[in-house]
């Protein structure tokens, strides 16, 4: 027995110095290169040895296939080896190949630059980095605040460059800073956060970010910041059409905007990874990112609708409270929303069901929907009950769901989890748009009605989205292989 307890402890010591090996690599080729790897979309940059085999745990359950660390790693150096041009390279996908076709190739080098042929020369695709102010500074801002300065790299994508806010003061910058450092739900800011009074700026990860005032977005002249040609991201919500957003394109360096709301009229509300194939982000000045709930249905209804069709479906979200709602009962101009948000199921309304019609225009008429806020302060779950065009099985459907959070072009929007125990605090801070619930799949006797469950982290898995399809507008989006 002590000595089968030495041998599986010795081999994790081996994996963790692998891991480490690993890691070293990964940091190396994002910030000399702009190459940053993923595990079956899990992130493999700034995080532990630990997390990192946790991770490999998850590919090889999720997978199926024996995808561990000695066979990443070996991957992950002969990528460093060629001469990609700047990529976001799924390594998962590559693994499982790699497992499956090895005898067709002499060379595990060979294997590589073959499926990453597109990806060799320098000269496949040119970055030009585009400055980004964010326009308000609440819990959207704040979290894409976040993962723009960690996701800087070399800065050849996303730059923030400044923050607009209603006021400021050196004490307003001091408080600003704190909720910046800490998040009572998605924890601490793992970086260096140092106020700059004298240029009212933070200094973050080396970055500065200018705070700026204003009450009209018109007036601001952000060239005066040495911003120019700048994708604005609105979190605000006050403005939703093109009259409004339109005043920030008046601002002297704001060339895009970019809103993190769903918005009226002629304004396009993309969905990335769906209809956003369908912009002409070059020229377009005025986007919409949709809703956080948009963002997780869409992917799921699609995917749905091409394999079985969806003659019907009613959309039910269970959504955390939000600011909008009041902390206690007090006046509030919609209906319940005016009762205690932490102490209330609350009924609501949802635009969910009329904002699929946007993005997917055919499904129009054919969803209805409703909204139920419940005393949690993040992540909420849609339950998508849908009638469908043809007979189906709970193991086909989940197999062509568990397939599609793997491989293709929606596995940035969609994961897929096989776990049992899986709760709603599990997923704070998950990248998807989207998360499936695979156990919780019901399929009713005939066949042709099916209930799932997606969970969806409503303030960071959307702000990922955000940060997608500002890639796209700004023009600065990385070859990928997933």
């Amino acid at each position: 027995m002590l000595q089968k307890y030495q041998s599986e402890f010795q081999s994790w010591i081996e994996k963790e110095k692998k891991a480490i090996e690993l890691i070293n690599v990964v940091g190396q080729l994002w910030f000399d290169r702009s190459i940053e790897l993923v595990l079956f979309r899990k992130p493999l940059f700034d995080i532990g040895s630990s997390e990192i085999l946790a991770h490999h745990q998850y590919a090889k359950e999720v997978s199926g296939k024996d995808i561990g660390i000695y066979e990443t790693l070996e991957i992950a150096t002969t990528i460093a080896k060629c001469n990609l041009a700047p990529s976001r390279v799924d390594i998962g996908r590559l693994t499982s190949e790699w497992l499956e076709e090895y005898h067709n190739f002499p060379t595990l080098q060979d294997f590589v630059i073959t499926k990453l042929g597109n990806h060799i020369g320098k000269d496949k695709i040119s970055l030009n980095p585009k400055d980004v102010v964010l326009f308000g500074f609440g819990r959207i801002g704040r979290i894409a605040a976040r993962e723009l300065i960690l996701q800087a790299g070399k800065g050849e994508q996303l730059r923030l460059r400044a923050i607009v806010t209603r006021s400021y003061s050196d004490e307003e910058l001091i408080k600003r800073a704190e909720l910046l450092r800490t998040d009572s739900i998605h924890g601490p800011f793992n970086g260096t956060i140092t106020e700059d009074f004298e240029n009212k700026a933070l200094i973050i990860n080396g970055q500065t970010i200018y705070f700026i005032l204003a009450e009209n977005p018109e007036e601001v002249d952000y060239t005066a910041y040495d911003i120019n040609d700048a994708l604005l991201i609105d979190n605000t919500g006050i403005f939703r059409d093109r009259e409004g957003l339109s005043k920030h394109l008046k601002a002297k360096g704001i060339s895009k905007v970019l809103l993190t709301a769903p918005a009226k009229g002629d304004i396009p509300n993309v969905v990335a990874g769906i209809n956003d194939i369908d912009i002409d982000f070059s020229n377009a000045d005025v986007i919409s990112n949709a809703s956080c709930t948009t963002n997780a249905i869409v992917p799921v209804l699609k995917l749905m609708d091409d394999a079985f069709g969806i003659e019907k479906g009613h959309i039910e979200t269970v959504h955390s409270y939000t600011n909008d709602q009041n902390l206690l009962d007090n006046y509030h101009k919609k209906y319940r929303r005016g009762r205690a948000a932490a102490l209330n199921l609350v009924i609501t309304e949802t635009g969910a069901d009329k904002a699929v019609a946007k993005v997917i225009p055919h499904l129009g008429g054919k969803l209805t929907g409703n909204a139920v806020r419940v005393p949690t302060p993040n992540v909420s779950l849609a339950i998508l009950n849908l009638s469908l065009n043809t007979v189906t099985s709970k193991e086909e459907v989940s197999e062509m769901l568990r397939n599609a959070s793997l491989f293709g072009d929606l596995s940035e929007q969609i994961e897929y989890s096989i776990s049992n125990e899986l709760v709603s605090s599990d997923l704070i801070g998950n990248s998807h748009a989207s998360i499936i619930d695979g156990p919780a799949t019901i399929i009713s006797r005939d066949q042709k009605s099916v209930v799932l469950y997606t969970w969806y982290d409503n303030e960071y898995g959307y702000t990922r989205q955000v940060i997608r399809v500002a890639k796209k507008l700004a023009g600065v989006v990385r070859l990928t292989y997933y």
